[in-house]
Parts: C-alpha cells; structure tokens; sequence
C-alpha cells in the first residue's frame, strides 16, 4: 500500500512525477497480475471471459504495458521526480521479466470448481481507471476533488477483494437459487420470455432485478443488525468512481444471491443476463461518480448519480431513500424518492461517522458492539 505522504495534498500535477510514477506503478502491478494468471489460469481466471480471450493480442499489450512502466518508472529516476514510485514500479516489471513476461506459454487446463477472478480484475480497475476518471474530471460535481482523496486506498482494496472472490460469489449465489428456488421455474414462462425481443428481454431482467434489489436494499436500511453490515458501503465521505466498491464481503454474498432469484426463476438466456451484468457494473459505478451530468425528464425514470448521490447524503432529509439501483420511477410510485432538497447533497457518510478507517477494520465493524447500537 503507498502511503499518503507520497501524495501530499492529493493533487495531481504536471511536472511533479505523480502522474507518471502513478501510471507506472499502475501498469507494472497490472502486469505482475497478468502473468500471474498466465501462469494459473484454472485458478486465477474467469471462464467466461477465457472463452473471448485473443491470446497474442492479450501478449502484445503487456509488453507494450511493461515498456511504458519501465519507461515512465526511469523516467521518475532520471528527473529525480517521485523516484520511490519509479522504484515500485521497476519492482513490479523485473519480478514480471523474471517470471516470463508476456512469452509465458498457456498449455491446455482443466477448469478448477473455485476461481478467483484476477483476470476480471484487471480489466475492470485498467477500463475504470481509464473512463471514469477522465469523466470525473471532464465534467465534475466537485471540482475541487482529487483523485487521490482521503481513504482511497481502503476504498482500493475493497476493490480488489470484491473482484477476487467473484468465482466463489458466483459459484455460491447459482447454488443457493438453484437449490431453494428451482422449485418456481415455469417452462411455459421461459419459453414466452425468451420469445420476447431482446431489447424488451434487458428491460424485463433489469425492471425484476431492481424491484427485488429494491426490497433487499430497504431491509439493509431498515433492520438493524442488516445495517451494521450496509453502513460500511455509506461510510464513504467522498463520492467517486471507486467509492461504490466500499462494501461488506458478506452483504456483496447477500445481496447477489438474493438479486438473482427473479434473474434465474424468469428464465432469462445466458445472453440477456451477460447484458444485464454490463448494465449493472456500468451504472452501480457511474452513479457513484464525482459527475454532474444533466439527464432532464429521465431522472425520473432512471437512477443518476445526482440520485444515488442524495441516497449516500448525511443529511436528515435523504436517510432511507432512494433505494433504486436502475429505475428511479419504483421509488417515486412508492413514496421514497428525495423531494424538495436542493440539487445536490454536500454532505456525505453516516451519520455521526462512526465507521473505522480501512477495509480491514470496516469488514470487522458489524461484529463488534458500538456507541451507534446504544443510540
């Protein structure tokens, strides 16, 4: 973990060796994680995407990776700028070298019953990094905001270990709806949802999904020993990109277990379910974004970050609403949508932030006792 005395005030600036060393080291880690699934790929990587995987194209871009972390870390040496960043970086690129780089070979495999998702990873922290905060920074909420703001770094590791354990969040949630609920698939109501068109398909997967998030979500904020659990993803003080992955390991299991009875019970196809998952990884991020996009009329149809913004709000008038992940118009028909507030929250957190520091001591917070259960 890099230490916040590296980055001062959190700025990024031209000329100070941040953001070169900081892409560096991005890269150099990317890469180490690359090889590492090059080397394991039955335990380190996801078998849908293994199946849409171009090897070579996969070999070119780590060594094009690997040169600009390279690069970008001499380049911190020779300008006498952030050498320490330089020095993590090159740590990652010669252990990455000396383990095969990008010439590791990928011999046939069978695939393991428990993975971890290093490659999902990946892909998802490089495309993140990469879209979201060039929107963040092209049309901001708050502009004063750094990228580097206070606890990004446990925000960081809630990241990394919710992407870890998606083979086993996967694996367990299928599961448990097949073994408590395969009783309520219909054939004839998976035959008729399949005939629907596919744009129709996604909104239905979506709408079902929603309604029943919405319910789960409400019993998160309404029931006591649930928020224990759901109060460390509202503990964020600052809203971006990376404050969504803020969450409890246990409610993460919870919650995609619960959210995928309607998904598997309806009977979507395998199709209209991986669409599904882009939509709710794409918006789950994108609304909680430091961004302020006007949407007009559709903010009354679907969730925006102005939305989910007034959902994660300190302020008295947003506790418990807002509950949509998808479609803002389930909260406004059942009277739990934020009214005559202002256009957008200041304010952010639990109330009376209560919540530990770090992702360690935020997974151990719902087990202890706290001056929040007496209150």
């Amino acid at each position: 973990m890099i230490s916040n005395k590296l980055i001062k005030d959190g700025a990024m600036r031209f000329g100070e060796g941040n953001i070169s060393g900081y892409i560096a080291c991005l890269l150099g880690f990317l890469c180490f994680l690359g090889v590492l699934a090059f080397h394991f790929p039955q335990y380190l990587t996801t078998p849908e995407l293994r199946q849409n995987y171009d090897v070579d194209f996969l070999r070119t871009l780590m060594l094009v990776c690997l040169t600009i972390a390279g690069s970008l870390g001499l380049l911190n040496f020779v300008r006498n700028k952030r050498k320490r960043l330089g020095a993590i970086a090159w740590v990652f690129v010669i252990i990455s070298i000396s383990l095969g780089g990008h010439r590791v070979e990928v011999g046939d495999f069978d695939s393991a019953t428990f993975y971890l998702g290093l490659d999902w990873f990946i892909l998802d922290l490089l495309g993140s990094t990469l879209i979201f905060i060039f929107i963040e920074k092209l049309v901001p909420h708050k502009k004063e905001q750094v990228i580097f703001r206070p606890e990004w770094q446990g925000d960081l590791n809630h990241f990394f270990v919710n992407h870890l354990i998606v083979g086993f969040v996967l694996l367990l949630a299928n599961s448990f709806v097949h073994k408590a609920f395969g009783w309520l698939v219909l054939t004839d109501l998976k035959v008729f949802i399949n005939e629907v068109p596919l744009l129709a398909q996604v909104f239905m997967i979506v709408l079902a999904a929603d309604i029943f998030q919405y319910t789960v979500h409400r019993f998160y904020h309404e029931v006591p020993l649930f928020w224990r659990f759901h109060g460390v993803h509202h503990s964020a003080k600052h809203m971006d990109w990376l404050a969504g992955s803020r969450q409890h390991v246990l409610e993460l299991i919870a919650t995609r277990c619960l959210v995928l009875v309607p998904v598997f019970t309806l009977g979507f196809s395998k199709q209209v379910i991986d669409l599904y998952v882009i939509i709710v990884g794409l918006q789950a991020v994108f609304n909680h974004a430091n961004v302020r996009i006007k949407f007009g009329w559709l903010q009354y149809l679907i969730v925006t970050p102005q939305f989910h913004h007034w959902h994660h709000s300190s302020d008295k008038a947003a506790i418990d609403r807002n509950y949509a992940a998808h479609f803002s118009f389930i909260d406004y028909l059942l009277g739990t949508a934020v009214r005559g507030q202002a256009e957008w929250p200041t304010e952010y957190g639990v109330v009376g932030d209560y919540m530990p520091v770090g992702m360690f001591k935020q997974q151990l917070y719902p087990f202890k006792k706290s001056k929040s259960d007496d209150e």
